[in-house]
């Protein structure tokens, strides 16, 4: 029922991939809502609502009816719908299923999986029902949820302070504290530290090292900004940092903000290597500052294993590793094959791409290259792969000790793994690596909707999923990650 032209009450219906819930009005208009829960009955803050537009958005403002398994208090305030606007504000995202115990959080993502696959990936409810696809929890995880996130973003508003974006908003909301972030970032204390001149930060809290800040800016060689950075904001970090126990040297980088219309240069490196290191066992990976690592602390080593497992490669075969990264997979498919087999890894970012290249830079059997995957691929076996010219963007070797690059065969690979962005590996890669016909590809994917559509163009293809499971890489957030070994029907 309406009670003003910007409130509604709603009874919610199920979770969406995004995670809104969807509800209908009493005239039949669907309303994505935020911050609630399936079966709810609650009032709703509109925040879209055009009538000429096919659906309306809203928040939580109030729960009429709440479900069990609706936390009592959200452990984030900032992302606290009914706090935040009962304050005036919007609630930033970025713990957007909070509100919920982690069990519900986990049982919706699971049929948010599942209406995915059953929908875009094609899937019949017998075959679901033999997959049994669920969100999984990874080893170690916490009751609530928080301290997971080992990487962070935060944009600078106009007085310097660290914020955050309500959903669908460009306002920022200035933040003391995210609770997401492993101790060793909260402990930082970044809320506090004036970042006048700045744009973005990027926080990294690594498994060995200790964190590095990366500051990005409009003007990020101003001489009053670079003097602030070092006289205020590095001594404060790294009060900070010993304050909680730290130890090491703080790494702090300014970085050109392109988006802005800086030029593109390299950045300068206040404190710190300009990389953080990380460490799974007794390997260990040097990743440069801004560079791409998983976001959950026990992500890297959790993927590794899956992969260890699941790729079934035996000493002298030959992997390809697919938006490797910083080679992270990469590493479990070298030691799989060892020096009689390879590993083709390719990563579309130069910088990433060139940390695997120093990373393997002793491994001959492992070439790292610099470059689209599907151009790579149509490079390396033009009889199989074929794709439009207009896609084709180039690549090459990284830069750095690549092993014995140029020695490794162009023979087909006997196992692919692929861990595509949230776009996707889409169908031209998906083409491409059908061609080649693997015994197996490990399909990893961060994003649910986009791995059921690669999923159903693999199965077109002649492929059949023999197992696929839900990791819940992102506690308190509707994101979760998937594992899909397919062969060959």
């Amino acid at each position: 029922m309406t009670d003003s032209p910007q409130h509604l009450e709603l009874e919610l219906g199920p979770l969406a991939h995004g995670g809104h819930t969807v509800a209908r009005t009493q005239e039949g208009r669907v309303v994505f809502v935020r911050h609630g829960a399936p079966g709810e009955r609650v009032r709703v803050r509109l925040s879209e609502a055009q009538d000429e537009a096919r659906f309306w958005r809203g928040d939580v403002v109030e729960v009429l009816s709440p479900v069990q398994g609706r936390r009592a208090r959200h452990p984030w305030e900032s992302a606290d719908s009914m706090l935040s606007w009962a304050s005036g504000r919007a609630p930033v995202g970025g713990a957007e299923l909070g509100h919920l115990e982690l069990e519900l959080q986990r049982r919706l993502k699971t049929e948010v999986l599942r209406e995915l696959l059953g929908g875009i990936g094609g899937f019949e409810p017998e075959q679901l029902e033999a997959l049994d696809p669920r969100v999984e929890a990874l080893p170690g995880e916490t009751d609530d949820g928080l301290g997971w996130r080992t990487r962070a973003h935060f944009a600078v508003d106009e007085h310097g302070r660290a914020a955050m974006h309500p959903h669908r908003s460009d306002e920022l909301v200035p933040v003391q504290d995210f609770p997401l972030m492993t101790p060793a970032l909260s402990a930082l204390r970044i809320g506090e530290i004036d970042w006048s001149g700045a744009t973005r930060l990027d926080l990294a809290g690594p498994s060995a090292d200790a964190p590095t800040v990366v500051v990005t800016a409009a003007h990020p060689f101003d001489e009053d900004l670079v003097r602030r950075l070092r006289e205020h904001a590095l001594p404060a970090l790294q009060v900070a940092h010993a304050r909680a126990g730290g130890e090491g040297e703080i790494g702090l980088v300014l970085s050109a903000d392109t988006s802005a219309g800086s030029p593109r240069r390299e950045p300068l490196v206040l404190s710190g290597t300009g990389r953080t290191v990380e460490r799974i066992g007794q390997r260990t990976w040097e990743v440069s500052a801004g560079g791409f690592w998983q976001v959950h602390r026990s992500a890297p080593q959790h993927l590794l294993g899956l992969v260890e497992q699941e790729s079934g490669l035996s000493a002298g075969e030959d992997a390809l590793d697919l938006y490797s990264g910083a080679g992270l997979l990469t590493a479990a498919l070298a030691e799989a094959v060892g020096e009689a087999g390879s590993v083709l890894a390719v990563e579309g970012s130069p910088l990433t791409s060139t940390d695997a290249a120093r990373r393997f830079g002793e491994d001959p059997q492992v070439e790292a290259v610099t470059g689209s995957v599907e151009d790579v691929l149509a490079r390396r076996w033009p009889e199989l792969v074929r794709i439009p010219q207009r896609r084709r963007r180039g690549g090459r070797p990284s830069r750095g000790r690549r092993g014995a690059a140029s020695s490794v065969p162009s023979r087909r690979p006997d196992v692919v793994v692929l861990d595509p962005p949230r776009a996707g590996a889409g169908k031209v890669v998906v083409d491409a690596i059908a061609a080649l016909e693997p015994r197996r590809i490990v399909s990893v994917s961060c994003d649910p909707a986009t791995a059921a559509r690669d999923l159903a163009r693999f199965r077109h293809r002649g492929w059949q999923v023999r197992s696929l499971r839900g990791l819940d890489l992102y506690p308190n957030t509707h994101h979760l990650e998937t594992v899909t070994v397919l062969e060959r029907s």
